[in-house]
Formats: structure tokens, sequence, C-alpha cells
């Protein structure tokens, strides 16, 4: 009798070790970290009745830079933003889509963010249309036309299915350099400052 005690405790104590090893080896999702991007410069050409042209800055999330390959997600020129998918819209020095990038923007702070949107709601560059639309209240930005200031529209963050399949979330914080709290006509236009979050893993939540 004491035997089967004694073998019956082995064995318990055998399953427990092992549940506890398997809880150990299982693997362990990283924090994901919110990432700041300051003065990316978004530099155009002609403006103001003239055409406009002249390089997009293209920004890659898993590398947290600028890149020159197609191996971005999203691109700028002056208030323009672009995405990695779908088709060339037809204006001046576009750069080639090559990804399969898309958009879905939500109304929310950017930390009440955390699940993806439905996948009906992503938009891609079209040959008519921005993913991420251009022009005052309809877009990222606010135009004060006595000031002439551009503002970033509070609580617009832009879920982005990057150029790989993968996600990422970004706000915008400020389209001048240094992002004064209040820009002015002496501020410097074209810097955007924005922070973001990428999804590298197969996970449906930020």
């Amino acid at each position: 009798m004491k035997t089967n005690f004694f073998k019956f405790s082995i064995l318990a104590l055998t399953i427990v070790l092992s549940s506890c090893n398997n809880d150990d080896d299982a693997p362990v999702q990283p924090t994901l970290e919110t990432k700041t991007v300051v003065n990316l410069a978004a530099p155009q050409t002609g403006g103001q009745g003239q055409p406009v042209g002249g390089a997009f800055t293209k920004f890659s999330f898993s590398e947290n830079a600028i890149v020159t390959n197609d191996n971005w997600d999203i691109a700028f020129r002056g208030t323009t933003i672009i995405v990695n998918g779908g088709d060339e819209i037809g204006i001046a020095d576009e750069p080639t889509r090559t990804g399969t990038g898309a958009v879905s923007i939500v109304s929310n702070t950017f930390s009440a963010v955390t699940a993806f949107p439905e996948t009906s709601t992503f938009k891609q560059d079209g040959s008519a249309v921005y993913a991420i639309p251009t022009g005052s209240g309809n877009g990222w930005y606010s135009y004060n036309q006595t000031t002439n200031i551009i503002s970033p529209i509070a609580g617009k963050v832009f879920v982005v299915k990057t150029h790989n399949g993968k996600y990422a979330k970004f706000e915008i914080l400020s389209y001048y350099k240094d992002a004064p709290a209040t820009p002015d006509a002496t501020s410097l236009s074209r810097y955007f400052t924005f922070k973001f979050v990428y999804q590298n893993n197969s996970t449906t939540t930020f």
C-alpha cells in the first residue's frame, strides 16, 4: 500500500513539473512599443497655383526609418500621404505601388485603438482617390484660412496594413518643425511628427 502511494506521489509530482515546464516554454508576446518620429521632412515643389511635384519621403514602420527601396508603407509629400498598395493616382513623381498596403481610419484616442478594424474598412490608393483623403477636414488635418496654419485633427488614428501584410497604427501630432505647441507664421512646415505602434506577429490586436 505504501509502495502504491509512493508511486502515485511520484507520478503526480511529474505531472506538475511537466505542466510548469510547458508554461515556461510558452511563447511570450513582446510588449508593443509606441515610437515617435520627429521632423520627417516632406518637401514638395510648386503649389500656390503651380503644378506640384517632387519625390515622396517613403517610410517603413518595421524599420522605423525613411527608406529608398520598395519596402515602404506610407510616403509623404506636402500634406499628401500615400500608401504602398493599390494603383497609382497619376500625380507627378509618385512612387510605384509594389505592396499590398491599405489604410483604415478610426476616430478614437490612440491608446484606445487596440483591435484591428474590419477588413472591409481598409482602403487602398486608386486612380481617383487616396486611402488617406487630402484636403482640410476630409483627411488628417484642418486648415485655418486666417492664420494659414495646418493642424492635425485630434482623435484620428490611421491603422495601416503594411506593404507586406503586417499592421501598424499611427497618429499625426504636428506638421511643423520641432512640433511647436502653437505654430505660427514663423514655423517651418512640411515636417511631420507622428507616433506609431508596429505589430509584427499574427495577432489582431495592438
